[in-house]
């Protein structure tokens, strides 16, 4: 009886991969590099992609989801509730996030909550909840954190740096689709995560991961690249502009 119960075992572990493996997604971005100079007023990139299915696939009882997510460079942000104490306002509580995303976007054919359960969609951190839900954001995590947390995606969301489009994903024809990303003039410049979840009747069957880069071209990227590599020298210089920026001034519209 246990012979027959480890070769059971063994069978479904061979036959496991291959069925992991049945569906496989092809990803490619419109562009790798988006360059930003003194016109740049926003961007918008496109992710297209294909579902590869082997020959082996089991129909699925429905149709296809995919869910777009794209993580732009992290940083640590600092959220504090402000409190009255007796006729001022004074920031009291405070919470500090680590690895937050600066932009965060996710796009979708569909709304999440049809896609999958909760329990998968914060398993696989799908849609703007389930990744700033997740514990590595915070050095603490409690019940208190959450408010904070709510207050990060407001905040975000105002600058539309946080952000999410349950529509935007469209199948073009058969299993190709597309998804548009738009990147807002406030995005910061960095690195960019683009990672594409499939999900078939409510579970994730395949994921792909690509990137794009946000940089400064002309003139822009050299008083940054300036500023960065000779700081003392870069305050001096702004400051004797001023300066002489001012005397100009006074000395054009002076009244004799």
């Amino acid at each position: 009886m246990r012979t027959r119960r480890v070769l059971v075992l063994l069978c479904v572990g061979l036959l496991w991969p291959a069925a992991a493996a049945a569906e496989r997604l092809v990803l490619s971005l419109s562009t790798n590099l988006v360059a930003v100079g003194s016109t740049y007023t926003g961007a918008r990139l496109v992710a297209f992609g294909v579902i590869e299915r082997d020959a082996q696939t089991v129909s699925r009882a429905g149709p296809y989801d995919v869910v777009v997510t794209v993580r732009g460079p992290r940083e640590a942000v600092t959220i504090r509730r402000k409190e009255r104490l007796g006729p001022i306002w004074l920031n009291r509580a405070q919470q500090k996030f680590v690895q937050v995303p600066s932009f965060l976007a996710v796009m979708s054919t569909r709304p999440l909550t049809e896609v999958a359960s909760e329990i998968m969609r914060r398993r696989f951190r799908l849609g703007i909840e389930a990744v700033v839900s997740a514990p590595e954001f915070t050095i603490e995590r409690g019940v208190e954190d959450d408010p904070f947390r709510t207050a990060l995606v407001r905040l975000k969301g105002r600058e539309r740096l946080y952000f999410e489009n349950p529509r935007a994903v469209t199948f073009v024809a058969g299993e190709f689709f597309r998804a548009p990303i738009p990147l807002p003039a406030t995005a910061p410049v960095g690195n960019y995560d683009v990672e594409v979840s499939l999900v078939a009747d409510g579970i994730v069957v395949a994921r792909r991961n690509a990137s794009f880069e946000l940089v400064k071209t002309g003139l822009e990227e050299q008083i940054t690249e300036f500023a960065r590599d000779r700081p003392v020298l870069s305050g001096f210089t702004a400051a004797g502009m001023a300066l002489f920026f001012g005397w100009l001034a006074s000395v054009i519209f002076r009244r004799d």
